[in-house]
């Protein structure tokens, strides 16, 4: 078997019945890709395949056909199901030989760490004739650099995600710089943005989703819409000199509804322009249960804004602790503006804060009526230029964590716009 002359580009194939299963995340297709992009390899397919010998030799077969390079991630361990490397050396006939000098560093670094080495160990020290070792700094697999025909070669990676990188960064990419595959850079930015839909923005930004470098690409999630802006060139000021003109357009043209770009988050938005007032925030929350004051403590420094919250899930710890008073409970339900003003006062009473933010509503999936369905949430906001409760409606259909998820969403961009038109 030869690769196609015309094979060209790189593969990522990832090894593992557990991906298949969606017990993990397959976060390593994803941050090989980045990497690919940074180094403006051409990246054309992605696989992923179970721990079933003979779907592996397959798998590794076909690609040899297709592309110049198949990058693999998992199946290097010492246990019977993984089978990265019998499988990728018998799809080309080669005989596995042991390296000395592997079975050895594997001993020293199993030992090292108070453990007894097992004889299952031994199959990590296996590569197909003619393979060159890959590496492994961190961790006892070490993966392998092959080129079993001419035109195609093979880098093997364990799946974990610390030994990967550490591997890819002291090996693999400067390999694939020397092998001329490298050709330019790929630079892309993330535009972020809540509070429209995305067929709404792409009916805005038509004509720049036809573009062919930079290329703008739409995605959706809970609430978040996203616009991917990616541009090749001969090197990263050039591609971000590509990337700025479309980028600035998209803003634009988006307006208010473009919260940040790349790694932003609604709640680091938020965090950061309340840092630069020097000013404070507080939460009460009620049918999220803790997952606004969740978002905001994920961004590193939230301390320094972010003075905590109260969890007023029973009525009575809205009326005792936060001091929303028992006649609007009685008149208005716990589920409305009036409710949601009370909390958002007490929380701001209780910690100082010079904001708050309170959220009462419906989940789900019971609960609902006629008059207040499940989805319907009121979020009110307490700042130095008073308090303001509006409700908004998620939808019936939606599940418990989805309306969560979205509600926590609208709460920060809430305050976001707040915040914005207070500066003006």
């Amino acid at each position: 078997m030869s690769g196609s002359p015309g094979a060209a580009g790189v593969e990522v194939l990832c090894i593992g019945t557990e991906l298949l299963l969606g017990n993990i995340v397959n976060g390593n297709a994803r941050w090989l890709a980045e990497q690919l992009a940074a180094l403006g390899v051409v990246h054309h397919r992605q696989q992923v395949v179970g721990d079933n010998r003979e779907r592996l030799i397959e798998a590794v077969r076909q690609a040899s056909g297709r592309c110049r390079v198949l990058i693999t991630t998992g199946g290097l361990g010492p246990t019977p199901d993984d089978l990265t490397t019998e499988a990728i050396a018998a799809a080309f006939g080669a005989d596995l030989v042991e390296h000395g000098e592997i079975w050895a560093a594997i001993q020293a670094r199993i030992t090292a760490r108070g453990r007894s080495v097992a004889a299952s160990n031994r199959k990590q020290a296996l590569l197909p004739r003619g393979a060159d070792v890959l590496a492994n700094p961190t961790g006892t697999a070490p993966g392998m650099i092959w080129t079993p025909v001419s035109g195609f070669t093979v880098l093997t990676f364990p799946g974990v995600p610390s030994e990967l990188r550490a591997m890819w960064e002291a090996t693999a990419a400067p390999w694939l710089r020397e092998a001329g595959l490298a050709g330019g850079v790929f630079a892309s930015r993330m535009l972020r943005f809540w509070g429209v839909a995305e067929s709404d923005l792409a009916e805005r930004v038509q004509d720049l989703l036809e573009l062919e470098n930079p290329t703008v690409a739409p995605y959706a999630g809970a609430g978040e819409v996203k616009l991917r802006v990616t541009a090749r060139a001969a090197d990263g000021a050039a591609a971000a000199a590509l990337l700025a003109p479309v980028e600035a357009e998209l803003r634009r043209r988006a307006g208010a509804s473009c919260f940040g770009a790349d790694g932003d988050s609604l709640a680091s938005v938020v965090l950061a322009e309340l840092r630069r007032r020097g000013e404070t925030l507080a939460v009460a929350e009620s049918c999220t249960g803790g997952a606004l004051g969740a978002a905001l403590v994920a961004v590193p420094g939230a301390s320094e804004v972010f003075l905590g919250g109260v969890i007023a899930y029973a009525n009575a710890v809205k009326r005792d602790l936060l001091g929303v008073p028992a006649e609007l409970l009685a008149a208005h339900g716990a589920v409305s503006d009036p409710v949601a003003e009370a909390m958002a006062a007490g929380a701001r009473r209780l910690t100082a804060a010079t904001w708050a933010i309170a959220v009462t509503g419906i989940a789900g999936p019971g609960g609902g009526s006629s008059e207040k369905p499940v989805g319907l949430v009121h979020i009110a906001i307490a700042g130095p230029d008073g308090c303001r409760s509006e409700p908004v409606r998620f939808g019936s259909g939606r599940d418990r964590t989805w309306i969560q998820t979205l509600t926590v969403g609208e709460c920060l961009n809430r305050l976001r716009l707040r915040l914005n038109i207070a500066a003006i």
